[in-house]
């Protein structure tokens, strides 16, 4: 039987719109469960109670150290397990029907879950979520380097549901909606980075089956790691070598380059100089913000439409739908925030209409990129088919 789920009190974690409603609920093992209804939303505020019957939770996951490369691998043995493109009519992401027990009870807007198999979670450190001291020691403990080290996969992994629609991706949504999501990312950015134990927070969606994805359903996922990634101790290293202006320096190079894609009030979108991926796309805030949640509500509104504009430009390029990955890299939660800065990357291995990138030795084995394209020869591209565009 449907029941009122919890509207949230204002103000909540990261949000600024105060016409988008939060409510909670939990899933049939314990799993938590928030509806983002949109601004002009047209549903009630009643939500079904998820009566399934499901197993126990899986153990949370090891990480293991690569001490070659100090990396630490998450071996979730549980993910397994995960639906592989099931029909419409059993979409694990689709409101609930007698037919198909799917994760979500009730029709929904935005909807964000604890994921069924996590590679990260639900197990949290044992330390305060205030105890900024305990953060960086166990931070430091795991940037340290010795053989057969192991420890507990802590943090959280959790889905975002786009839309109830079975197909789709961020880009196809409308422009509320899409304003709905940015502040279910942000919510999410701020709550998420207030667990124990969590040191980076990672908004991403992977579209299409040549990047491996196994649900065609509109979404995305939200992982918060124990650790900073390698990618940002790349970076961390970069800014240590260059001087904490390196964010800052590198926007005003490219806005005043020739591969900038849209130049607007608050956000920049450009071709980077040295682009890996045959379609790479940097989009940055003007303003330094380390992470989504310290954005403004007109550095929102603006996003939600240069986004879309983004994405539909990167679809009109070949006319059919392209494969990426969409990449919100944040700034460690409890270190260099005044140096990282907030930036979406947005790669894809599409090198033409009917071929693909596919990684060879010197990419895969030694990390030694090799560019297909001249950045500024897609730049050209891309710039031609986001005029074309309309929202």
């Amino acid at each position: 039987m449907p029941h009122d789920t919890t509207a949230t009190p204002s103000p909540e974690p990261g949000i600024v719109d105060p016409r988008v409603t939060v409510r909670r609920s939990t899933l049939a093992d314990g799993r938590e469960l928030l509806y983002f209804d949109d601004a002009d939303s047209t549903l009630p505020p009643e939500r079904a109670v998820d009566a399934r019957v499901l197993d126990p939770r899986p153990p949370v996951a090891e990480m293991r150290q690569d001490p070659l490369t100090g990396d630490w691998v998450s071996i979730a043995a549980a993910r397994q397990n995960r639906v592989f493109l099931p029909p419409a009519n059993l979409d694990p992401l689709a409101p609930q029907t007698p037919e198909n027990p799917s994760e979500l009870p009730s029709l929904y807007d935005v909807a964000v879950f604890e994921n069924r198999s996590p590679s990260f979670g639900p197990d949290l450190a044992g330390f305060a979520a205030d105890d900024t001291d305990a953060a960086a020691s166990a931070l430091a403990e795991l940037r340290t380097v010795g053989l057969e080290r192991r420890s507990p996969s802590i943090g959280r992994c959790e889905v975002v549901c786009f839309s109830p629609e079975h197909e789709g991706s961020f880009g196809t949504q409308t422009v509320s909606r899409a304003r709905t999501v940015i502040e279910a990312w942000a919510h999410r950015t701020a709550a998420l980075s207030a667990l124990p134990g969590v040191q980076q927070v990672f908004p991403f969606e992977n579209r299409g089956q040549e990047i491996g994805v196994t649900l065609p359903h509109p979404h995305g996922q939200i992982y918060s790691y124990p650790y900073v990634t390698p990618r940002t101790e790349r970076l961390l290293a970069s800014i240590d070598a260059y001087g904490p202006t390196l964010m800052a320096d590198i926007l005003d190079s490219e806005r005043n380059g020739p591969r900038v894609l849209i130049d607007a009030e608050h956000w920049t979108a450009y071709v980077p100089f040295a682009a890996r991926w045959p379609i790479e796309v940097h989009l940055v805030p003007h303003r330094h913000v380390p992470d989504l949640a310290e954005t403004t509500a007109e550095e929102r509104e603006e996003l939600a439409r240069v986004y879309l504009r983004l994405l539909r430009g990167v679809d009109a390029l070949y006319g059919t739908p392209t494969p990426y990955i969409a990449a919100w890299h944040q700034a460690p939660v409890h270190e260099r925030r005044d140096e990282v800065r907030l930036s979406l990357q947005l790669t894809s291995p599409r090198r033409a209409a009917d071929r693909l990138k596919y990684l060879a030795g010197s990419e895969a084995a030694m990390g030694a990129w090799i560019g297909d394209v001249p950045p500024e020869t897609q730049a050209e591209a891309l710039r031609a088919a986001i005029e074309g565009v309309q929202l």
